[in-house]
């Protein structure tokens, strides 16, 4: 059975990743990308569907099954080179399951500032450590395939230990032929290989099979390394080069200190601005530049429910906000990478722009359901695919525009066609931002007038206005600038007119609604209107009465109306959304209550897992992270509220209808 989302750690090599739970298990891990089929999906399921657990062997204590009821996933070793537990006290001993559970580490941590995972555990003979990660394919140049390497350390005197690797292609559904390859050297190498897939494991234990699984024992004592590793490659190549785990080691902790170097904060909340850099940089595609929102599918906003969504896809909102962390921490590179990433996504077609597109630019993402698996707790579907992606969002319009415009005044290098793709976006906008949409929040309901997107609309020819008045020369001829000037006083005033409610002085999820929107935080944020303005102040104080949960957290909006029913085309309820959690932080300490947003924010931090990482959303009920883990659009904001609280000092000096652009190019420079 899975753990606690908030029990998982994550290792990654910046093309895939792998969440590893306190007991030693890898119970997700996609190969060879992201948006990959899983070979490990236990995380969904069950053992059954995919795991690699290596742990002290006292985790459990009953005997191995007799051979003759136990097929093999590999050849078995003779009887008398392997004798039975019950004739020899053998350390062997069957997989762990519901009935006698693994044994969770006593003790956890990332290895300094990167993302190697060490786990220890204490046992009755004495204390191992287990150090897990995944070399950087950068590293390896273009031609580099992934790498899990585990490596177990013998820390105080001997214990005895187990590696169970049960290898299911295709998220969980295919067994795969598992059999040895014989070496030159005399040696062999084990090899399951399902269709185009290869997955190769290396040890420096023994290993021998039952019950479709794959097993090593042995005992590591203090001061002893013994290393294993899973590599990927395709079937039809030979046999990838065994790894050394050692000098691969080394190299992805220098990788790591490196990257962290090039960080500009230096502020009060560093170790948390810098784990959330480390997951954000984990999530990012070295190839292409493109940002998955997460590395997992379908773990849920509502446990037991059908809110589950494959978020393994590029958003182009939740890249643009990362793209702004970024370069406001100091890393131009991976801006860069994004926006080029960017061009070749929407290449010459902006007038159908997508919310979301694959890792490298795909944009047929189709929804389907994994019916056999029975889903993170039993929640289901099991999704891969998004069908959100042939939504109308017009927000994210803004959201792009507003990172072009952010790295113009970071001095990134100019690029032509990004200009000319702003430009075409702003056309585009001023033929359609009159259109209803499905928001930021993509429900699967009627499209409406919702108030971010037009505020966003703004945002995005608010943006496209300032850069064209600081290099006239690049402005379109005619009067097309003043048009937009125009259009810019246009939507403003339709947003305060038909998304204000002056009655209750706060703005409304929707033309002409009364509901609430948690995205109506950002209003002041971009530049809409000023933090003091009643109308911003009415709306943050109508959130916190009306959307907060009893522990000051923020729901997106509300997921019923008066009469219960569901408004946004699905059962269930979700958590309270932690990226609008910290936007009411930020909002809070723009009006001048400092004090609080510091301690809505510490508050927030208390809910990461002890290893710095965050969830989609918060169960105020269940007192646990739900949703997809680790999520970028949680670690962002994380980011984005400590750059602020770090500027204000003991006052907050207003932000300006100009925009945030300039103000967060200053920040770059001083916090």
């Amino acid at each position: 059975m899975a753990g606690r989302i908030e029990d998982y750690a994550l290792i990654g090599d910046m093309q895939t990743a792998a969440l590893v739970s306190k007991d030693g298990a890898v119970d997700w891990l996609c190969l060879p990308r992201f948006d990959s089929p899983a070979v490990f999906a236990g995380l969904l399921g069950t053992d059954e569907h995919g795991f690699w657990r290596i742990g002290p062997a006292e985790a459990v204590a009953t005997a191995l099954p007799h051979p003759a009821t136990a097929p093999a996933a590999e050849p078995a070793d003779p009887p008398a080179a392997r004798p039975r537990l019950a004739d020899t006290g053998d350390l062997r001993v069957p997989p762990p399951t519901a009935a006698a559970p693994a044994v969770p580490a006593d003790r956890r941590r990332y290895r300094g500032d990167s993302l190697i995972l060490e786990q220890e555990w204490d046992s009755q003979g004495g204390t191992v450590r287990v150090i897990d990660f995944m070399p950087p394919r950068p590293l390896a140049g273009k031609d580099a395939v992934p790498q899990v390497i585990r490596i177990v350390e013998g820390v105080a005197g001997s214990v005895r230990m187990r590696s169970a690797l049960r290898m299911r292609f295709s998220y969980g559904r295919v067994v795969p032929w598992v059999h040895r390859v014989e070496q030159p050297d005399g040696g062999h190498r084990t090899v399951a290989v399902a269709g185009p897939d290869s997955v190769w494991l290396d040890g420096e234990a023994d290993t021998y099979g039952r019950n479709l699984t794959t097993y090593a024992d042995f005992t590591v004592r203090a001061g002893e390394r013994i290393a294993f590793a899973l590599t990927w490659q395709a079937s039809h190549l030979e046999q990838p080069t065994p790894p050394d785990a050692e000098g691969l080691l080394e190299a992805t902790a220098d990788f790591w200190h490196d990257w962290v170097g090039q960080c500009t904060y230096q502020g009060p909340y560093r170790e948390a601005v810098v784990r959330s850099l480390i997951t954000l940089k984990g999530l990012t595609y070295a190839p292409t530049g493109g940002i998955v929102a997460a590395p997992t599918t379908s773990l849920p906003e509502d446990i037991g429910g059908e809110r589950n969504w494959d978020y393994r896809y590029t958003w182009l909102r939740d890249a643009a906000i990362t793209l702004s962390s970024l370069l406001r921490t100091g890393y131009r590179d991976e801006a860069k990478a994004w926006r080029e990433w960017l061009l070749r996504a929407v290449a010459g077609d902006p007038e159908n722009l997508q919310i979301m597109y694959g890792i490298a630019g795909e944009r047929e993402l189709t929804e389907s359901a994994l019916d056999w698996l029975p889903g993170y707790e039993g929640s289901q579907p099991v999704r891969v695919g998004n069908g959100a992606a042939g939504q109308l969002q017009l927000d994210v319009y803004g959201e792009v525009v507003e990172a072009l415009h952010l790295a113009h005044m970071t001095g990134l290098v100019r690029n032509d066609h990004a200009h000319h793709l702003q430009l075409r976006l702003i056309e585009y906008l001023e033929d359609h931002w009159t259109e209803p949409d499905e928001g930021i929040w993509e429900v699967r309901g009627p499209r409406r007038h919702f108030v971010h997107s037009k505020v966003m609309a703004w945002v995005a020819v608010d943006r496209t206005i300032k850069l064209l008045e600081q290099t006239p020369e690049d402005a379109p001829a005619g009067d097309q600038l003043e048009r937009w000037r125009e259009l810019r006083d246009t939507i403003h005033r339709d947003v305060c007119e038909r998304g204000y409610d002056p009655g209750r002085n706060t703005f409304t999820q929707y033309y002409g609604g009364k509901e609430l929107d948690a995205s109506l935080l950002l209003i002041p944020q971009v530049g809409f209107l000023p933090p003091d303005d009643k109308r911003v102040i009415g709306t943050i104080e109508a959130i916190q009465r009306e959307l907060s949960t009893e522990d000051g957290f923020v729901l997106r909006y509300p997921t019923h109306d008066e009469s219960g029913n569901n408004v946004d085309g699905l059962s269930g309820h979700e958590g309270a959304f932690l990226a609008c959690s910290f936007w009411l932080a930020d909002d809070l300490a723009m009006i001048g209550r400092v004090q609080e947003a510091r301690e809505l924010f510490d508050r927030l931090l208390s809910l990461r897992n002890d290893l710095g990482l965050l969830a989609e959303e918060w169960d105020p009920r269940l007192k646990r992270q739900v949703g997809n883990f680790p999520q970028a659009f949680s670690h962002v904001p994380l980011i984005d509220t400590a750059l602020r609280l770090t500027a204000c000092g003991g006052a907050y000096l207003s932000a300006q209808p100009d925009g945030p652009a300039a103000e967060r190019a200053g920040e770059q420079a001083t916090v």
